[in-house]
């Protein structure tokens, strides 16, 4: 069922969801969170179709917040305000209310929102494009407890991947996070099965992609070794090779549906690793509204201090030149707990382990714009919570 209401006010936006629950014989709300979605009208109809295909999973009030910008000078001092209420499978499991602001209102969209949010319920404020630099102190993402971004919508990501870690408060996330929760699975189910140390680590995957980096700062924050980006045609993540004294580790996914996952001394095996949508992503970030504090250790590794980045052509030669054994040392403190479980450092106690200063070095070689471990700031871990 649909209502369109124009030039509206918040207190006839609630009578009208009320006049909607009882039109259809539900007139009991039973909620569990308020979905926040910030977005623009180009990208409103796949934000509201993946926010309302996760509340099926999680049923929830969804509000969509949609500023739409004024051609003239007049108009942009004229306020208003226009809703569209949308309750039984218009809206999924929940409710929706498509709120579009125009003049001087869309400055203030908390106060539009404030009114319509659930009693006594989390709030969480997803925005899909144009995320704030400094999400926890935005007006709306200071309503929420929980503010999901998405650095691969930005027009830089590594760029934004740097803001997040400057600005970043507890509550705070990201849908690249998200993506790579298969990849940190299956790699720390795989290091459980070897017993060797691990001496350097590369990744592989498109130039501009967020999860990229995300999963290389991961494993270097976890393992304390040197872990080198390189670039692949993709899509996505395509490859993670773990070199470790007792053989190399690969997890390599090249049409991103399946992967094939190679141990030393085990036949190679093939793993479910596909590419999710949107829905399923956001779903996963709504299952906790905890304080992700692994991936807080992870962003603020920081994107520069990963090895330079190299093409397909420039790793082939660097593999075809000879290259003597190089020794390595064991780190004497392990790497914390991970807050989610699926960290290679608890996942393997032989797996944290760190390349020596000619390790580094060598592993290094080519890299014109990023720094070497050797000078690289110590690691800035997560304020515990």
């Amino acid at each position: 069922m649909k209502i369109d209401l124009t030039d509206t006010t918040a207190s006839k936006i609630n009578k009208g969801l009320v006049k909607a629950r009882r039109a259809i014989g539900t007139p009991a709300v039973g909620m569990v969170l308020t979905l926040v979605v910030v977005t623009d009208e180009e990208n409103a109809y796949d934000a509201l179709k993946a926010a309302n295909d996760a509340s099926r999973e999680h049923p929830s009030r969804t509000l969509v917040v949609i500023k739409r910008v004024s051609r003239s000078p007049r108009d942009r001092t004229q306020s208003r305000l226009d809703a569209e209420v949308r309750v039984g499978t218009d809206a999924g499991s929940g409710e929706t209310v498509v709120l579009r602001l125009y003049g001087e209102v869309s400055d203030h969209a908390q106060s539009v929102v404030l009114p319509l949010l659930l009693p006594d319920a989390p709030v969480v404020v997803w925005w899909s494009v144009d995320a704030p630099r400094d999400p926890a102190n935005d007006p709306l993402g200071a309503l929420s407890q929980r503010r999901v971004t998405d650095s691969y919508a930005a027009e830089k990501p590594v760029d934004e991947l740097r803001s997040r870690a400057e600005s970043y408060e507890p509550g705070d996330t990201d849908l690249a996070w998200a993506r790579i929760t298969p990849w940190r699975s299956m790699l720390a189910a795989a290091l459980d099965q070897v017993d060797s140390e691990i001496v350097s680590v590369e990744v592989a995957g498109e130039e501009s992609n967020p999860s990229v980096e995300l999963l290389a700062m991961w494993l270097a924050d976890r393992l304390h070794v040197h872990v080198r980006r390189a670039v692949s045609a993709g899509p996505g993540l395509t490859q993670v090779r773990l070199e470790t004294t007792g053989g190399p580790i690969t997890l390599h996914r090249s049409d991103g549906a399946m992967a094939t996952l190679a141990l030393p001394g085990q036949p190679d095996r093939a793993v479910a690793l596909k590419r999710r949508e949107t829905s399923e992503l956001l779903a996963e970030e709504l299952r906790r509204l905890d304080p992700d504090d692994t991936y807080a250790s992870a962003l603020r590794f920081g994107v520069d201090r990963l090895g330079g980045i190299q093409s397909a052509a420039e790793r082939a030669e660097a593999a075809a030149q000879p290259t003597p054994a190089l020794p390595v040392r064991a780190v004497t403190e392990a790497a914390p707990a991970s807050a989610s479980g699926s960290s290679p450092s608890s996942a393997s106690g032989s797996g944290s382990a760190s390349a020596s200063a000619s390790a580094s070095a060598s592993a290094s070689q080519g890299d014109t714009d990023r720094p070497t471990p050797a000078k690289m700031p110590p690691v800035k871990k997560a304020d515990p919570q």
